[in-house]
């Protein structure tokens, strides 16, 4: 049986989004694991999620700021409460920590500053906020933590990624998400959070780059294979 995978953005066409559809091609083929693969706009999920009940797995497309965020973090929250595999980047590694600060750990306030602002007269704290140099078309080296899921997947203390963002986590509030649970496995030379992790779910992993732009049918990206398998895992369930 074909795992079902949802993925959670509004698609528009853009390289990021051609290299998701096909960065889970080239795992699938190479898992040879069948797939059904559909987009799920943000303002449709945002309408109606009863789509997410019958899903394997969610990936967390770039491409923020999506039209909805009440339709982003309610998918993020479904796959996270069900234990349902989830793979977010870019955007998606910015609303994951959203979500998880806001739902998990009671931070009502913590804002993504590009896309929710502050109302007047409410204190608002941004917890994603522009990155003191943007990332954007570059790639830059991350350091993964041995011991950590995402370790262990790529099989390397540091790997070379390529980054479509000018966002990402406000170090003032790391230390609060660690102690509520959240790992950061992945940083950058200066300690940046780059990736995330859940411990104690199936598959809870987010990275601020896109990995899905260095995959190939030769070399499926080894987060997307390890996705692919997670989610055939869910559907046999």
């Amino acid at each position: 049986m074909k795992a079902r995978i949802g993925i959670v953005g509004d698609f528009d066409g853009r390289p990021t989004h051609t290299a998701t559809g096909e960065a889970l091609d080239h795992a699938a083929s190479a898992a040879d694991a069948g797939t059904d693969v559909r987009w799920l706009a943000t303002e449709d999920l945002a309408r109606d999620a009863g789509v997410l009940s019958g899903l394997d797995a969610l990936l967390i497309a770039p491409g923020s700021p999506y039209r909805s965020l009440e339709g982003a973090l309610g998918a993020i929250r479904f796959a996270r409460e069900r234990d349902l595999p989830l793979l977010g980047t870019c955007g998606g590694f910015q609303h994951v920590v959203l979500e998880y600060a806001r739902n998990a750990l009671g931070l009502e306030n913590v804002r993504h500053a590009e896309i929710d602002p502050a109302p007047a007269g409410r204190a608002v704290d941004a917890l994603v906020t522009p990155l003191a140099c943007s990332l954007a078309g570059e790639r830059s080296t991350v350091q993964l933590e041995p011991g950590s899921r995402v370790h262990a997947i790529c099989g390397a203390e540091e790997v070379l990624e390529e980054y479509r963002c000018n966002y990402g986590l406000n170090p003032a509030h790391r230390q609060e998400l660690e102690r509520g649970g959240l790992r950061f496995s992945g940083n950058d030379a200066e300690g940046a959070a780059r990736v995330l992790e859940l411990p104690g779910l199936r598959f809870f992993l987010a990275t601020l780059y896109v990995p899905q732009l260095s995959s190939s049918a030769q070399r499926p990206h080894p987060l997307f294979r390890a996705f692919i398998a997670a989610a055939a895992q869910s559907r046999s369930r």
